[in-house]
């Protein structure tokens, strides 16, 4: 039958419909079409970088050969350190030229009395609430506070209980005991968590200045400076006179200086670049390979720059905070009393620095009172604040293994006798401010290599221009 017959493969009239599997390609895949085609491409990108608001907020000073000098009033404050241990196992020792951060030991060489008197520490633990000092009783020992945290109880005004102050890792108290034991304690010393305490008697170092005349001559010594008049401060005292009438004898009176100031010296950070000349030539288009390989390097060094000025020893903030303004959260997590306290410390508070987890820890114990921070507006960025304060998150501010961060305040600039950054602008082939890339040449492997160089630090001017909150618990939930 001819007429009106089927095609047993599907189509009528032998035509082809296009649409079934294996049918014939009709029009250029997308897969041939991009090499004919420009992909449209971003940047190298890179994970690292952060905002480094401390780069940004931080006044800078400019810096002619290469160091700066910070001239201050002399002042007679000593034995502001703190006291390092050693750890063995469950056995807790100073290390003994580390008693030299006691007042009465500053200044003492006999390195054979420092190790025998460290043998004399003995070790002591304590529970949370047992009272390791009681308010009134001699004081007759030095303590060293190896590990954990203990709060200064006095009386209050309407003789409640107050708490004066809170102690942590390597502090000590009781430091009169080394020259006489006639003083009593003028609080109660109580731990607030498991302690680890080091004892030194005052009849331990009796005995042993007895045997070892170097000893005994450097505690007389001390014993026998004069009380120097000083503000609360330590800064020698300047003689004034106020409310006189009459003909009252005005004092004489002079600002006396540190005889030998600090001095802080540009530090340095470098690497060298290295790019291959056919790269450099052939594949320059759309985007130029040395720049995009500078850009980042330079990201870099920027990120390494504000991670040495938070931790490097000699001039990081957190290595230079003086011990006076180092406090101790009363509870672990920070409070928004601990945030009252850190900027009680210091006048024209322009700035925390904080470890993202240490606002989110801060931002909960907010929420647990019912609070809610203002923020504010900088550079587009919505910022939270405390107390008109504003919080720069930093992450190069470390969290130890116990979870446990520091939150920094500082005052800034130095009309304000505050925290600078140090630079030097206008160095050789410079690209940014105190940043410069030289070209080094080409090697025999055709290699382009340019040297990449940051140079920068910063200065603390006085004591109270930076306070720091340590042991801040980020780990609790309530």
């Amino acid at each position: 039958m001819t007429v009106g017959s089927v095609d047993t493969t599907g189509s009528v009239g032998g035509g082809e419909t296009g649409g079934g599997q294996g049918s014939a390609q009709q029009s250029l895949g997308t897969a041939a079409a991009r090499n004919l085609a420009t992909t449209t491409k971003s940047v190298p990108q890179m994970q690292e970088i952060t905002s480094r608001w401390l780069l940004k907020m931080l006044p800078w000073v400019q810096v002619q050969g290469g160091a700066y000098r910070v001239n201050r009033r002399l002042s007679y404050a000593v034995g502001d350190g703190r006291v390092t241990f050693v750890q063995t196992g469950d056995r807790v020792a100073v290390i003994p030229a580390e008693l030299r951060e006691l007042p009465a030991l500053r200044g003492y060489e006999d390195q054979a009395a420092l190790d025998e008197l460290a043998q004399r520490c003995t070790q002591q633990e304590f529970a949370p609430g047992d009272v390791i000092a009681r308010e009134g009783e001699s004081v007759d020992r030095v303590y060293l506070l190896a590990h954990g945290r203990v709060e200064r109880i006095g009386t209050g005004p309407y003789g409640d209980e107050a708490v004066l102050g809170v102690l942590a890792d390597g502090a000590y108290f009781g430091d009169t005991a080394l020259t006489s034991a006639d003083g009593t304690w003028e609080a109660t010393v109580r731990a607030a968590t498991r302690c680890t305490v080091l004892e030194l008697t005052h009849a331990d170092v009796r005995n042993l200045a007895e045997r070892a005349a170097s000893l005994a001559g450097h505690l007389e010594q001390q014993s026998a400076l004069p009380h120097q008049r000083t503000n609360s401060h330590g800064e020698k005292a300047i003689d004034l006179s106020a409310g006189h009438v009459g003909e009252a004898v005005i004092p004489n009176t002079y600002v006396d200086y540190e005889a030998a100031p600090r001095e802080y010296e540009l530090s340095v950070a470098q690497t060298v670049l290295k790019v291959h000349s056919r790269v450099a030539d052939l594949y320059n288009h759309p985007m130029n390979q040395t720049e995009q390989q500078l850009r980042l390097t330079v990201e870099a060094l920027r990120e390494r720059q504000e991670h040495e000025l938070i931790n490097n020893p000699q001039f990081g903030l957190l290595a230079n905070c003086d011990y006076g303004q180092r406090l101790q959260p009363h509870d672990g997590a920070p409070s928004p009393d601990d945030m009252d306290e850190l900027l009680s410390r210091r006048r024209g508070n322009k700035m925390f620095l904080a470890h993202p987890k240490a606002i989110a820890a801060f931002g909960r114990e907010c929420n647990r009172r019912g609070l809610v921070p203002e923020s504010v507006d900088v550079g587009g960025h919505r910022i939270p604040t405390w107390r008109g304060v504003p919080i720069f998150p930093c992450n190069k501010i470390p969290v130890s293994d116990a979870r446990t961060t520091s939150i920094l305040c500082l005052r800034t600039g130095e009309d304000e006798q505050g925290v600078v950054g140090l630079h030097q602008t206008g160095i050789p082939d410079e690209i940014e401010p105190s940043l410069s890339v030289r070209f080094m040449g080409i090697d025999e492997q055709a290699i382009i290599s340019y040297l990449v160089t940051a140079y920068y630090s910063a200065a603390v001017l006085v004591p109270d221009a930076l306070g720091v909150l340590e042991n801040v618990e980020v780990s609790r939930w309530r």
